[in-house]
């Protein structure tokens, strides 16, 4: 669980940054440009796949999980001061876990199938000023609605409250604990998970208010 799931933190860096390129405000031409790099390159195609595969078993190992948490208590606590020992957010991340899968699907259908062509493709949406396909204009067109807009940042927010238990208990699950650098942990990680799910929330915001273009 704790492998995966710092796996998937790495593509979450490399996604923000890329999707990030939108600040550019050059009509897309910076972003498209590595959009198609990333769905043109071999290496990063093979990539998909482990993550694809990471991101399965992290899913797997998580519903095992709450399973043996479950069947090791199957009569809960006549008496539990829950909030004492441990935070919503970390009883929760079963529940966060679902709610982002399903935003994921909804991000994949909504960019992922048509940019790889299996549903779809990016041709009516033309060309940028580079020549290049306009992935950049299927984005602005999905965040021209407002709901799009508030499926996507209610998946950011679910994105921060998973981020800030799950990036410390994965260092935990593996060992790395120790009082000379838990507080170091402690900071990357709510520091991780406030920038990366903001970052991510304010693209579609920032679309749908029409700052970039």
């Amino acid at each position: 669980m704790a492998l995966t799931g710092l796996f998937l933190v790495s593509f979450l860096v490399v996604h923000a940054a890329i999707n990030a390129m939108i600040y550019f405000n050059d009509g897309g031409v910076t972003f498209n440009k590595w959009a198609h790099f990333m769905g043109s390159n071999l290496i990063i195609r093979t990539m998909e796949i482990g993550l694809f595969l990471g991101l399965i078993l992290h899913v797997v190992d998580g519903i095992l999980i709450t399973r043996q948490n479950r069947a090791a208590r199957p009569v809960n606590y006549a008496y539990a001061q829950h909030g004492a020992n441990s935070k919503w957010y970390s009883r929760s991340m079963g529940i966060l876990g679902i709610l982002i899968l399903l935003f994921l699907i909804v991000h994949l259908w909504h960019f992922w199938v048509p940019s790889r062509h299996i549903v779809g493709n990016l041709e009516p949406y033309g060309v940028d000023a580079a020549g290049q396909a306009n992935l950049y204009a299927l984005m602005l067109l999905v965040f021209s609605n407002p709901i799009p807009v508030v499926i996507y940042v209610l998946g950011c927010f679910a994105l921060f409250w998973h981020l800030l238990h799950g990036f410390r208990s994965a260092f935990q699950s593996l060992g790395l604990n120790h009082r000379q650098y838990n507080g170091l942990i402690t900071l990357c990680g709510e520091a991780f998970s406030i920038i990366v799910p903001t970052l991510f929330a304010s693209m579609p915001v920032a679309m749908y208010l029409g700052w970039v273009r």
